[in-house]
């Protein structure tokens, strides 16, 4: 008899741009045994595009996107696929339209010294985002309250670390 998932059906890695989300996803997702998605393959190719030249998106240009995303969300949690899904989800309206119940999610914010992740989005390659739009990302977050009861974790520790704090906690949470 296998152990029932840890935590609820999708698990959201949250964070501006260069915060990990896709590794420390990833890493998550094998830890529990789920699969794994990214929401920036998601993206409609205007998007990439215009993130590629440094322009930041507009709330309508990522209306399509979010739409897209939460149906990837819904599409998990009711086919009762567990998963963990790395998406920026910056905005608090952004992440009420991504969630269709809120037992169904689990936040997790990946946050961190602004250097720190400066340093990182310039040493990665073959990324559309640019570097530049870190600013706006940071300008345009707005952190989960205690209501979406996140799991904040800094990104100042390596993956494997982070993955272990937040698997503790979904331990922790039941």
């Amino acid at each position: 008899m296998t152990a029932p998932p840890l935590g609820p059906p999708v698990i959201l890695v949250m964070g501006v741009a260069g915060s990990g989300k896709s590794a420390v996803g990833r890493s998550l997702a094998r830890r529990l045994d789920r699969e794994f998605g990214d929401a920036d393959d998601l993206h409609p190719p205007a998007n990439v595009a215009k993130m590629s030249r440094g322009v930041p998106l507009t709330d309508e240009d990522r209306r399509p996107w979010l739409r897209d995303v939460a149906r990837w969300i819904e599409e998990r949690v009711s086919g009762g696929v567990p998963a963990v899904l790395a998406c920026s989800a910056l905005k608090r309206s952004y992440r009420r339209s991504l969630i269709p119940r809120p037992e169904a999610v689990r936040l997790v914010h990946l946050t961190g010294d602004r250097e720190l992740i400066a340093r990182r989005m310039a040493a990665r390659r073959g990324h559309f985002f640019a570097p530049e739009l870190l600013d706006s990302q940071l300008r345009d977050l707005e952190p989960p309250g205690p209501e979406e009861n996140p799991i904040t974790v800094d990104v100042a520790h390596p993956t494997e670390e982070i993955v272990r704090r937040i698997v503790a906690a979904l331990a922790a949470a039941g």
